[in-house]
């Protein structure tokens, strides 16, 4: 038997695969009995063909039925559709009703309840009449049986009865022309000009009507917006089944922009349709199909009700999901197509060519700009091949099936369809490099509809495609739409020979007239789909091999203007916007030079700047400089930094960003969507170009290190995004506030945060950390905030949810998926340092969440190959987990497959930091969500290990708690919300097969959707109530913690910390001996030092010799005690207790401290001995002196004396103290002391603390280096 057309139903609009038979039949009120007898005859019909022999009995059993109905029909009584019969003609008084659908009934079921059934039809068809007045009086809606399309339009009787004519004369020939009963009902045909008028009439009032009908009517001028489709509101994680029409657009979004592959098959779930379809006593029940739609009718009343930004990311879910998306989309209300080139922009695709497999190189683009051939498969009258289905089953492997086209045999696809005819959607095929079906690309284009309604889409087509494939059956039908066509494509023709209208006569007639080369004709012969698909493969790869028209979607634009096509992207908003990032990026030719002089002011001064800031903090290079002094150096470089920010005038790209930042709200989206995509372009061909060098060095050229170590360096270096402008204004604003608050320069940077804030409001993200410099910007980042708190009239409480992972383990596609948001995965670079984004929540829950915004932080993967080869990579990672950690209501901890030891590390050194902080404020709820994992018992089977990783916190949460002194903390859920029953989310993989031709794997988006679930309870029960001024102070406060900790960070778990901080006290404990018994055997060596001339039995010897003596003794007393220490150190990690294990790195680090000491203490220990010999040496000096002195002191009190009594004058008392001053201070010049240095007790006394206290919390090490020692003791204690 053949399928009926997914097009070809009857009419020009028939709606995709309704394979009922709708031909035209007039109704005088037929009687329900009446009805369904004529649906069972169908049924038999078809069991006849199916079953020959059988159908011989049911044909004599059925002989007095079709007698009577034949008598009934011929008597006016009914005009219910029977094709063994001519139809009569039109009644013109009669309205349209379509023909019911049958069932197809077992054999033996419908022989055993036959007499039963036709008795009950007679009885219902004698009982059930309606008056012909009645029904020519009431003006009221119809279905629109005739055009194959359930239009509910309101027409009065004089209307509708001159819009339904039936020819008699082409009834009858059409009758004769088809095989008797069977065919009918696989291969219905209208009659020829019973609806295409009607169509015409009432195409736009049906567009209104269904808008009307889905709820959308209000969006028809004031368009959705993607931040209305996103926002959360009680829908977002309801599950309740949809019973109206109205929910059926929300929540075919909800589950696009969650990238649901079942999106599609979104429909109302009416009582009617909860009865039971099974049984006999069910054949005569006619499913209702006023509350259902089409899908490619709910798909153009979304892209007609909706703005540019919300038809992209439709676009992009929709490309995701494998569904083909607009290409034309008609407006049957002013009868315009439009090229939706905007909506298409933003599809990324990646691919591999035959020629490619080998090298396992790729090729990554824009779809719309590249060069991909386009063929085209439209329909000319009806067809009994499915085009849609066929289309599928040509894009998709012969193993993995795909409804990429909607057709008939889908859930709603045979509903028929009301505004969607002249649609054009586009598919792609793109190879992956083995078992290709095509060896390139190629762009795939089905017009839904009759090319015969739509020719201004199917000469479009013609100048666009490759070679445009012509399905048809009816070679009776108008071909003027053929003849002397003017085309760039090549015409093919698909035809049925199976057709009892196949004749080939007419085919060659019909190819010579149209100028159809007679090869490119595609006959469906005795096979299966399968073989058929197989020939229209071939077709289409010949093709693609001598094609010449290759024509980009973006170079369409002027095909489309020629046609009087509107494009999306002519508005003004969208080409001025692209005007001014033109501008911008037009000129980039190297990315990194242009960094260095279009954005200076985050380069590598803004790094320098960064790592002040930490030092500023930490003060680890302080070495032996004046603490003090040291500070001020770094602030007076800061200040330096700053002044040369400010010297650096702004870039014209930036003054042009900030133009284009500063448009109206459309505008402005648009110059940054603009930006965007430029950027992206940019970045990928650098990376792509950089790739393929570095790859040759690798292979072909590894002894030139240098050289691919500097391409190493601007593989790192060379992107360029959106975020590098946004950290360029944040540079701008924070370089300005370091100027006087009168400053122009300040002043005229004032309203940057306020563009900053408006974006965030707009749905874009914005950067929180820095990844290049691991800085955040606080000036700015508050400035932000702070506006953004102001816009929204202080209504900014918020929720924060975090996603934390090593890198390239699905983060930012989870959270895309999760909420529809648009974190870059795609572009060729990993996420650097961390994004914040906020979506808004629906009145009607704001008071359910006690929040007006959820705001989701996206962070770089953790665990870098970049950073791993650098010996601070755990402080990185440490850090950065820590903070937003902190700041996150929820986390959401990301891993690979069901190991999450890979994050455990990271986890709990967050909760150590916690620990040592001050003040933690909130407790986070942990989630852990296990990607790529598609066993269904595997939250069972990981019952053990989810307990095990619960054990494992719960010991390095103690361990820490007992390093920092805080009893009350003894578990890891007394700092994170962790339950590991219900906190662990098993997700399977993204993929529904192999990239790039596969879907977005169905249980992926079901799991994603069952854990936003999970959230929203969880946000439900968070206890804060933080706005976004909390949130503000909170992240500058949890920064501040972050920056002054210098300990913990380095480690790579806590139980390292601890087992290195009980090594520590017990090499302390060592080292205080150690230094305790030669402060001992100093103090003898001194006394004996001091005794040396009263003790000496042989004075020949001098005190060097004695000094000679000591300096070997203590050599030998400090190699035993160095021994002592390595000896214990030995045992130490022979020990099977204290995790020693875990510091056996440290081991050497420790073994060499005990050689530093041993070398410090000799030193010293020399240092002394020498100095005793000196001060013995001293004190004999000073012993002569004293005796020398004594003697000249009298010889010039004598001289004195002698001289005042020459004098003739008797001296006074003064002048005689006068005289001896003089005489003594010219004495004291004469003889040379060695003064004491002078010590700075505060610096030595910094450095004796900051040793002591280095493994404290940053609270510590904060309070230490914010305090100047010089000054304490100098205030008051009380």
């Amino acid at each position: 038997m053949e399928k009926p057309d997914d097009e070809g139903s009857p009419g020009a609009t028939g709606g995709e695969g309704d394979g009922r038979d709708t031909t035209p039949v007039h109704s005088t009120g037929t009687p329900d009995g009446i009805a369904a007898l004529g649906a069972m005859l169908q049924g038999f019909m078809l069991v006849q063909q199916q079953q020959h022999q059988s159908m011989q009995t049911m044909q004599q059993q059925m002989q007095l039925p079709i007698s009577q109905l034949q008598e009934e029909v011929q008597n006016g009584k009914t005009k219910q559709l029977c094709v063994v019969t001519p139809l009569p003609a039109a009644n013109p008084d009669t309205l349209t009703r379509p023909a019911p659908q049958s069932l197809d009934p077992a054999e033996e079921v419908l022989a055993e309840h036959l007499d039963k059934k036709e008795e009950e039809a007679e009885r219902k068809s004698e009982e059930v009449q309606q008056p012909l007045s009645k029904a020519n009086d009431e003006t009221k809606p119809e279905t629109d049986g005739s055009s194959g399309g359930n239009r509910e339009t309101t027409r009065g009787p004089a209307e509708v009865s001159g819009q339904h004519v039936v020819k008699k004369e082409e009834a009858e020939r059409k009758c004769e022309a088809e095989e008797p009963v069977p065919k009918a009902i696989d291969e219905p045909k209208p009659e020829e000009g019973s609806s295409r008028e009607n169509i015409k009439i009432t195409q736009g009032s049906c567009l209104r009507e269904l808008l009307s009908m889905t709820g959308l009517e209000d969006h028809y001028e004031n368009k959705l917006t993607l931040s209305t489709a996103l926002e959360i509101n009680a829908n977002t994680t309801s599950d309740e089944p949809l019973t109206t029409m109205q929910s059926l657009p929300g929540a075919f979004l909800k589950k696009l922009m969650m990238a649901n592959v079942n999106a599609r098959s979104v429909k109302c779930l009416n009582t009617d349709q909860e009865v039971s379809n099974y049984g006999v006593d069910n054949l005569y029940t006619d499913t209702d199909s006023s509350n259902v739609i089409n899908p490619l009718d709910l798909i153009t009343a979304l892209f007609l009700c909706s703005d540019g930004f919300l038809q992209q990311e439709t676009v992009q879910k929709m490309s995701m999901c494998q569904f083909a998306v607009p290409l034309l989309l008609p407006n049957c209300d002013t009868k315009q197509s439009t090229l939706m080139l905007w909506a298409l922009r933003d599809i990324v695709r990646k691919f591999r060519l035959s020629s490619q497999t080998a090298t396992n190189a790729f090729v990554e683009g824009r779809i719309v700009v590249s060069d991909i051939p386009m063929v085209s498969f439209v329909r000319l009258g009806e067809s009994s091949l499915s085009k849609s289905q066929i289309l599928n089953k040509l894009l998709s492997n012969p193993q993995q099936y795909h409804d990429t086209f909607v057709h008939h045999n889908m859930e709603c696809g045979d509903v028929p369809r009301q505004i969607s005819d002249g649609l054009v959607e586009i598919s792609w095929y793109f190879p992956s490099g083995n078992r290709n079906m095509f060896t390139e690309p190629v762009a795939v284009a089905n017009l839904r509809g009759d090319i015969k309604s739509f020719e201004t889409q199917f000469s479009f087509l013609c100048q666009t495609s490759a070679a445009v494939y012509i399905f048809i059956d009816d070679f009776e039908a108008d071909f003027k739409v053929l003849e002397g066509k003017i085309t760039k494509a090549e015409l093919f023709l698909v035809v049925n020979s199976q057709k009892k209208t196949f004749s080939v006569d007419t085919l060659t007639k019909m190819i010579t007239n149209c100028h159809i080369n007679p090869t490119n004709v595609i006959v469906k012969k005795k096979q299966n789909d399968a073989e058929f698909v197989k020939t229209l493969q071939s077709s289409v790869g010949d093709v693609m091999e001598k094609i010449k028209n290759r024509l980009t979607i973006e170079n369409m634009v002027d095909v489309a203007h020629q046609f009087g096509i509107l494009v999306d992207e002519d508005s003004d908003e969208c080409q001025s916007a692209r005007k001014t990032a033109d501008e911008i990026t037009r000129n980039i030719k190297d990315t990194i030079q242009f960094k260095d002089k279009q954005l200076p002011l985050q380069g590598q001064i803004w790094k320098e700047l960064s790592q002040l800031e930490k030092e500023r903090c930490r003060l680890r290079n302080a070495g032996d400089q004046d603490i003090e002094h040291y500070k001020s150096s770094l602030n007076k470089k800061e200040a330096e930094l700053r002044k040369k920010q400010n010297k650096c005038d702004m870039s014209d790209a930036m003054a042009s960003f900030i133009y284009g930042m500063s448009r109206s709200g459309p505008e402005r989206s648009y110059f940054l969507k603009w930006m965007r995509i430029n950027l992206d372009n940019l970045s990928r061909q650098n990376l792509s170009a950089l790739r393929d060098r570095y790859k040759d060095l690798c292979q072909n050229s590894p002894e030139k290190k240098d050289e691919i170590k500097d391409l190493d360096k601007q593989l790192s270096d060379c992107s360029l995004g959106l975020e590098h402008f946004l950290r360029e204004l944040g540079q701008l604003y924070e370089a300005a506030c370091s100027l006087p608050e009168d400053s122009p320069q300040r002043q005229q940077m004032e309203h940057l945060p306020g563009l900053c804030a408006q974006m965030l409001l707009d749905g874009f993200p914005i950067e929180l950390v820095d990844g290049d410099a691991s800085n955040i910007p606080l000036k700015w980042i508050s400035a932000v905030l702070t506006q953004l708190h102001t816009l929204v009239e202080s209504n900014s409480k918020i929720r924060v949810v975090t996603v934390l992972g090593v890198q390239s383990t699905g983060k930012s596609t989870l959270l895309n998926t999760m909420f529809g948001v648009q974190f870059a995965v795609s572009s060729g670079r990993c996420t650097r340092g961390a994004f914040m984004l906020l979506i808004k929540v629906n009145k009607e829950l704001k008071e359910e969440l006690k929040c007006d915004f959820i705001m989701i932080i996206d962070t770089e993967g953790l665990k870098s190959p970049e950073l791993a080869q650098l010996d601070d990579s755990h402080e990185h990672d440490n850090e950065l987990a820590t903070l937003v950690i902190g700041l996150s209501d929820v986390t959401i901890i990301n891993i690979a497959m069901e190991n999450s030891t890979e994050m455990k590390d990271i986890l709990q050194i967050v909760v150590h930091a916690f620990i040592r902080m001050k003040e933690v404020g909130k407790k986070p709820i942990c989630h852990f969500v296990h990607q790529n994992v598609s066993d269904m018992s595997a939250h069972d089977n990981n019952m053990r290990d989810r307990k095990k990783l619960l054990e494992q916190l719960n010991e390095m949460t103690l361990a820490a708690a007992r390093m920092e002194k805080k009893e009350n903390i003894t578990k890891f859920t007394d700092v994170m919300e962790y339950d590991p029953d219900t906190s662990s989310c098993y997700i399977p993989g993204l993929w529904h097969g192999t990239p790039p031709m596969a879907p977005v794997n169905a249980g992926y988006s079901e799991a994603v959707y069952s854990f936003k679930k999970t959230l929203m309870k969880d946000f439900r029960k968070c206890q804060s109530n933080d706005d976004m001024t909390h949130f503000l102070k909170w992240t500058q406060s949890l920064w501040e913690s972050v920056k002054f900790e210098k300990f913990i960070f380095s480690f790579r778990n806590s139980l390292v910390a601890d087992a290195y901080s009980r090594l520590c006290s017990e090499y302390n404990g060592w080292e205080w001996t150690f230094q305790k018994e030669m402060y001992k055997w100093m103090v003898s060596a001194e006394t004996k030092m001091s005794n040396i001339v009263m003790t000496d039995q042989h004075p020949q010897r001098s005190i060097r010799d004695v000094l000679q003596d000591l300096v070997i003794e203590a050599s030998g007393k400090l190699s035993l005690e160095e021994k002592e220490i390595q000896d214990n150190l030995v045992k130490y990690f022979e020990k099977e207790d204290g995790h020693v294990n875990l510091v056996e790195k440290y081991k050497e680090d420790f073994v060499n401290s005990a050689k530093t000491l041993r070398r410090e203490t000799e030193n010293t220990v020399r240092n002394k001995l020498q100095g005793a010999v000196e001060i013995k040496e001293g004190m004999t000096e000073l012993n002569n002196i004293k005796s020398s002195q004594a003697s000249t002191m009298e010889k010039k009190v004598l001289t004195l004396l002698q001289n005042c009594r020459k004098k003739e004058s008797v001296l006074s008392d003064e002048e005689l103290s006068e005289e001896f001053e003089n005489m003594w201070k010219k004495t004291l010049s004469d003889i040379h002391f060695k003064g004491l240095p002078r010590r700075d007790v505060a610096q030595g006394a910094f450095f004796m603390l900051s040793g002591n206290l280095s493994t404290r919390g940053g609270h510590v090490n904060k309070m230490l280096v914010g305090n100047n020692l010089v000054e304490c003791g100098k205030k008051n204690l009380l």
